[in-house]
């Protein structure tokens, strides 16, 4: 056993983990063991799981000095973000390998070294508009600065580690982002929507049916985005167990894994407690589940339905702005703004870290600012 190797590797089946153990001697073979079952996990570290696991199959592709780097950002980043570095990453080595025509695994810190402005510039520009597995995938200025934003932190490494003695990143300028018109529900808006989720008039027959089915559930989760401004991963992730009704509150898990509690009104309590009456008789997949929103697949219900549900709804009463969850939320910041004139009271409670990207919130009601401040100077 003196030459004996391990190799862990974590990978989940049906809500449950297993641990591959590769043990290596003169031959190779799998020991399959199953350690726990993770409904005991939190949704958020079942997903860190699954993160980083994508993460690895990608490092497999790319050079080894580039899972130097992940190492090095471990403690500063959270699983999700590490791994959009890593897609970033990887389109950046495909485009790369096509100019050096050399696997991807093979690109040196030499070839980085050799990189000129015209290179980077010529990545961003291919970012534009590129073919992945069959697939057109378009870039335009946010998601090209995202990527240039990941070459900037790898370079920025190489080069503090004195794997490169220049960074030729530094002489490339981010793509000037153009700010978007913030899409919110005005407040006649915000009544249409939840009264098409509780008495659907607009929904097709076929979504009527299925209507009847989460009318309870879907009141609920609305209430949540408009009555607290949480994430959609937020949403997701809380369990039954978060919440506390003595105190109408809830604890969510914030970007980094920062816990925090936030409080609701009793509107939002109402339809929450509508929807737990309802969700005591449904059994679920997983038994003992706490899971607060379960899909109708009697499971924790996920990002993609939660956006389509909310599309739905929206789509039915104001067809012509395109509504997610992340406007309901952007809603929710505007009218707390409205309400509180705080702009550092909707940070806290949105979750910035930094009071500008609240900001964003204050601009969109600048119209009002403006047309209240024509009645403020008096000339007579």
């Amino acid at each position: 056993m003196h030459n004996t190797q391990y190799i862990v590797e974590l990978r989940i089946y049906n809500n449950t983990i297993f641990v591959y153990l590769l043990l290596k001697f003169d031959f190779f073979f799998y020991f399959l063991y199953t350690i726990t079952m993770i409904s005991n996990m939190s949704y958020h570290k079942q997903r860190d799981i699954i993160n980083n696991e994508k993460l690895s199959e990608i490092l497999v592709m790319l050079p080894d000095y580039v899972s130097d780097f992940f190492v090095a950002i471990e403690n500063n980043s959270s699983a999700l973000t590490r791994l959009n570095y890593g897609y970033d990453l990887r389109t950046f080595f495909d485009f790369l390998s096509i100019k050096l025509n050399v696997k991807m695994c093979e690109i040196s810190l030499e070839n980085l070294e050799s990189l000129k402005v015209r290179d980077i510039e010529r990545y961003l520009s291919y970012v534009s508009m590129y073919e992945k597995n069959g697939k057109v995938i378009t870039n335009k200025d946010r998601g090209k600065a995202r990527k240039l934003s990941a070459l900037r932190s790898f370079f920025k490494f190489l080069f503090n580690s004195d794997m490169i003695s220049s960074n030729i990143i530094t002489k490339i300028s981010t793509p000037k982002i153009h700010q978007k018109e913030i899409i919110r529900l005005e407040v006649d808006e915000v009544v249409k929507l939840l009264n098409e989720a509780e008495n659907p008039v607009d929904l097709t027959k076929r979504e009527q049916g299925y209507n009847k089915k989460t009318k309870a559930r879907d009141v609920a989760i609305l209430s949540v985005f408009l009555g607290t401004g949480v994430r959609i991963s937020e949403l997701v992730g809380l369990n039954i167990d978060d919440v506390d009704f003595n105190n109408n509150s809830f604890k969510i898990t914030r970007k980094g894994g920062n816990e925090v509690v936030l409080y609701f009104s009793d509107e939002v309590k109402s339809a929450l407690l509508d929807w737990i009456e309802e969700r005591k008789d449904i059994e679920t997949i997983e038994e003992n589940d706490k899971s607060l929103f379960l899909s109708l697949q009697r499971k924790r219900i996920t990002p993609r339905a939660v956006e389509n549900l909310v599309k739905k709804y929206a789509h039915a009463v104001t067809p012509l702005k395109k509504i997610s969850p992340h406007k309901l939320r952007s809603t929710y910041g505007t009218n707390l703004y409205r309400e509180t004139q705080d702009i550092y009271i909707v940070a806290d409670v949105l979750g910035h870290k930094d009071v500008n990207t609240t900001k964003k919130h204050y601009a969109a009601i600048s119209e009002d600012i403006r047309r209240n401040a024509s009645t403020v100077v008096k000339l007579r």
